[in-house]
């Protein structure tokens, strides 16, 4: 190779290599490194040719730093933790002042903020960037959440601008987030709202199958109906179409697979700073807890021998069966859209926190293609988002507003007393229904926990009708 590439990458799995794929087929020279040498020979040997041979690989560190142009840009896909602190370990006394490091992983934000200020006082730049859209939407166009220094993202902008998937208006879905760890932060969130709308269609799945007694073919219509609505249009539903129709020597594998989900940490993530900074965002924290049960089975499968649940399976006709479905889907349209305000409050309450001035309407706008959580729901989010134009913000907001008082909220609470009776967990659901009841209720029972605390331990309490902290003799 003569001239010198323009960006390189660490790890070729999956991602990896279909980033790096995604990279020379836009037009960019790039070399990739793997520790496996035979990796790394197999990759080019297979996609070389395609690229116009723009992939270049590398058999060591070494030869790797020495084919990038200055300054140079390496992303890491690795895997996150020590690994990615391994790499920065063998590739830091390697490189020059301000070449730049991009970590690509799932790393979790404060992580990222150590290796920034690490890396600083060397010379050197890190970029914490989130990415999303699995294996398809690294080759494809992914979104991309950079945070990190602003003069380090000047330098790669023209790259992972044209890397990027396309938003509505055919603008590329990535923005530079903000400072230090933000980009990660807010990847976190991504898919803790992932995690919430995930566990809402699973739901969903259940109630249909078990009530409604829907074949897998009529399951697959009808969330195919569902993906019509505005509302929940989205990658989500349309893949859920496609996995209810999928067969393996004639069977439906969605009935063979074991109902234990796995979970790589970033949505329990996402519950602890919600925690610790005091934000409410109950569908997202029972989510994970959906999914801590789901893999605790011995314990679940001793149970089923000790309880028994006190219900009555009803019989449903057609013309209930036909309710049903937009039962169902009134409550997922719903719920959706209060997934996303709750992942959305919490970037806004850390955006303050740490003063980090993040433009969520930019964030909600680069999840519009690329990523998993992309939908149609998020134009209308984004425009109610946007402080630019007042008007349109305020017309959308109304829409939201009007989706979530109208009618199809009875709907909803009926078909959570259907799912009580009849015996089907529905937990994040109901906590989307609590998280809107909870700020739509004037007052809340929590005056009784005031007056407890106060009973035993003497830590008082405001009242409505004077100012002041005040203590009862009980």
């Amino acid at each position: 190779m003569s001239a010198k590439s323009n960006i390189g990458l660490v790890g070729l799995a999956t991602m990896g290599a279909n980033l790096a794929r995604n990279i020379a087929n836009k037009g960019f020279h790039i070399s990739v490194f793997n520790r496996t040498t035979e990796k790394t020979e197999k990759f080019i040997q297979d996609f070389g040719k395609e690229s116009g041979g723009k992939l270049h690989g590398s058999k060591t560190l070494k030869e790797f730093i020495a084919s990038l142009e200055a300054p140079r840009k390496i992303i890491l896909l690795v895997k996150a933790g020590q690994p990615v602190d391994d790499m920065i370990a063998e590739l830091s006394p390697l490189l020059d002042k301000n070449d730049i490091i991009i970590d690509c992983g799932n790393s979790h934000f404060k992580d990222t903020e150590r290796r920034q200020n690490a890396l600083a006082s060397q010379g050197l730049n890190f970029i914490g960037c989130g990415i999303s859209g699995g294996e398809e939407g690294a080759l494809h166009g992914p979104s991309l959440m950079p945070g990190g220094s602003k003069a380090a993202w000047e330098k790669i902008r023209p790259i992972f601008e044209k890397v990027a998937a396309k938003d509505f208006a055919g603008k590329p879905c990535v923005i530079h987030i903000g400072d230090l760890g933000s980009g990660h932060f807010v990847k976190m969130v991504h898919n803790g709202i992932e995690y919430a709308i995930m566990q809402i269609l699973a739901e969903s799945y259940d109630i249909l199958k078990n009530i409604g007694k829907f074949t897998n073919p009529e399951l697959s219509k009808i969330f195919a109906g569902y993906n019509k609505n505005s509302n929940l249009k989205s990658f989500l539903i349309e893949i859920t179409t496609k996995i209810f129709n999928k067969k393996e020597d004639g069977k439906f594998i969605i009935d063979y697979i074991k109902d234990a989900a796995g979970q790589k940490g970033t949505g329990k993530w996402t519950t602890e700073i919600a925690h610790d900074l005091g934000v409410y965002s109950p569908t997202i924290n029972v989510a994970v807890d959906a999914r801590i049960v789901s893999g605790d089975t011995k314990v679940r499968e001793m149970s089923q021998g000790m309880l028994k649940q006190n219900i009555t399976a009803k019989k449903i006709t057609i013309s209930g069966k036909k309710n049903l479905i937009k039962q169902v889907e009134n409550a997922l349209e719903l719920a959706t859209i209060l997934c996303y305000e709750q992942g959305i409050s919490l970037i806004s309450k850390t955006s303050k926190e740490f003063d980090w001035k993040l433009n969520l309407a930019e964030i909600t706008r680069i999840w519009q293609g690329g990523c998993i959580i992309r939908s149609s729901y998020l134009k209308d989010l984004t425009t109610a988002l946007n402080p630019a134009n007042e008007k349109a913000a305020m017309s959308a907001f109304q829409k939201i507003m009007k989706t979530l008082n109208g009618d199809k909220q009875k709907s909803w609470r009926k078909l959570m007393s259907l799912a009580m009776e009849s015996g089907i967990p529905t937990p994040a659901f109901y906590a989307c229904l609590g998280y809107f009841d909870s700020y739509a209720k004037a007052r809340l029972p929590q005056n009784l926990i005031q007056a407890q605390r106060d009973f035993f331990g003497a830590h008082g309490y405001e009242r409505t009708d004077k100012e002041g902290s005040f203590h009862t003799e009980w």
